[in-house]
């Protein structure tokens, strides 16, 4: 696909994610439209690009009238990550929240449709794979697109909403031609994150020197945290590529302790606190690794930034951005909300 002047639309690109796509499409040439309603997206992420007018900026909820269909006018391929989401205290704790993601995914789609966009490109999650599966961190797990069911076990409401919307979309395709893929991305991390989400907590915990230093779960959790610069290239290669909805990992194969991660994380900080072990919070599968090979069949796509060459360029961002009084004050607050 030639990005050169494609009409591209990127729903919450004011986000961590989003606004680091942003970025990407705007070095391959494309015309970039973002529609955000700021809940989690900050306008300083993308101010320099509005200011410059290298992006076109429509703020507004699509979940409001009209505003799906005015962001999609006009646009050859759209990306789909505006959601309702936070960490994993927010995926827990939100449930009539995240419920609200089935209503805007199906606007956003059929405004797709009716504006006869030639490609969708939709941010899924991990969290569609069934919880049963998930449950043993000694097991040697690696989670492969098949394994998502039947039986469908998702994630809270939040994963079941990504469900529904990669089904939806290939629905579309199926009936209606409309060309679409699925990215289901494993633990996001990396500069512009927010504090809701574990790697960022846990820098920011260190960051302010917190003493004790609270880990939700054991701490045996096993995750494979995914640098924002890989996602990002996963994501474009998937419109690059995949045009009938088929949905694809996109995560590292690392399999990292989150206790091995707060370490390493207290090592980099040079701080040696009292760890404090919350088994009672939030916690999410005790088992959750992307397998990366149909990505990498399909696209050519595989993870380029190891989890400790990424946390450390994450820190480094992080120290040069945030100030510990500031991080401190709303630090608690941030673990459950966006």
């Amino acid at each position: 696909m030639d990005w050169q002047k494609r009409k591209v639309l990127v729903t919450g690109g004011a986000s961590f994610i989003g606004s680091n796509l942003v970025n990407a499409l705007l070095d391959r040439g494309a015309q970039v439209r973002v529609v955000d309603d700021m809940s989690s997206g900050r306008v300083s992420n993308i101010r320099e690009l509005i200011e410059t007018k290298r992006v076109e900026l429509l703020e507004g909820d699509l979940r409001a009238y009209g505003v799906a269909e005015r962001a999609a006018a006009g646009m050859n391929v759209v990306f789909h990550l505006a959601a309702d989401h936070g960490g994993r205290g927010y995926v827990d704790l939100h449930q009539a929240a995240c419920s609200v993601n089935l209503m805007l995914d199906g606007l956003v789609f059929q405004a797709c449709k009716n504006a006869k966009v030639e490609k969708v490109v939709y941010a899924s999650s991990g969290c569609v794979y069934p919880n049963h599966i998930q449950t043993n961190p000694s097991e040697i797990l690696y989670l492969t697109e098949d394994m998502v069911g039947p039986p469908y076990d998702a994630d809270h409401m939040y994963g079941w909403a990504k469900l529904m919307a990669e089904m939806t979309l290939r629905a579309y395709h199926q009936d209606w031609g409309m060309k679409s893929a699925s990215c289901r991305y494993f633990t996001v991390y990396g500069p512009r994150g927010v504090e809701n989400h574990a790697v960022i907590a846990m820098i920011a915990r260190a960051f302010v020197k917190q003493d004790p230093f609270a880990v939700w779960g054991t701490g045996e959790q096993i995750r494979n945290w995914t640098y924002v610069d890989d996602i990002v290239a996963g994501t474009i290669l998937a419109a690059e590529k995949i045009d009938d909805g088929t949905a694809v990992n996109l995560g590292t194969m690392e399999r990292i302790k989150v206790i091995d991660a707060v370490h390493e994380i207290l090592r980099i900080f040079k701080h040696n606190p009292k760890i404090e072990l919350q088994p009672n919070m939030p916690t999410g599968p005790l088992n959750r690794v992307a397998d990366n090979s149909l990505a990498k069949k399909l696209m050519g796509w595989e993870p380029k930034v190891m989890f400790k060459d990424g946390l450390r360029k994450t820190i480094d961002w992080y120290i040069a951005s945030k100030k510990q009084d500031e991080v401190a004050a709303k630090l608690e607050g941030m673990l459950t909300e966006r």
